[in-house]
């Protein structure tokens, strides 16, 4: 399975590098707008992602407007919800986690900061990981 991080600060994309590297090939953007990208160009290779972690807040393009895009790309595809994404973020502020699962679909959230045990049970609820 491969996976993108999109994740703007270098300590967050190597410790949850560190976490996936187990299980999936891993690619990484440093804000939303390389995350788009890096979704729309592995889709259109035939080797899409199975899993992105997202981070809210990253500059350029933030992580809800970019999985916004990357929603919206998928259903021109003529897929739903393809790929399952992991909304990553310092802020635990309830309408952010309503916005993330409502407006822009996304599979799972997660407060920072992110453990291991935290994500892997995250990807075993959205079937990413087995028991």
């Amino acid at each position: 399975m491969r996976a993108l991080i999109a994740e703007d600060e270098f300590v967050g994309r190597k410790l949850l590098s560190t976490f996936l590297a187990p299980l999936f090939v891993i690619d990484v953007a440093v804000n939303g707008r390389e995350a788009v990208e890096a979704y729309k160009l592995a889709f259109d290779e035939g080797d899409p992602y199975s899993l992105i972690l997202m981070d809210i807040m990253m500059p350029e393009q933030d992580g809800l407007s970019a999985l916004e895009e990357i929603r919206n790309y998928e259903k021109e595809k003529g897929m739903i919800n393809h790929c399952k994404v992991v909304m990553t973020t310092a802020l635990d502020d309830p309408k952010t986690v309503i916005r993330s699962f409502h407006d822009v679909e996304a599979s799972a959230f997660i407060v920072k900061p992110v453990n291991r045990d935290k994500l892997y049970e995250e990807l075993e609820k959205i079937g990413l990981m087995n028991k």
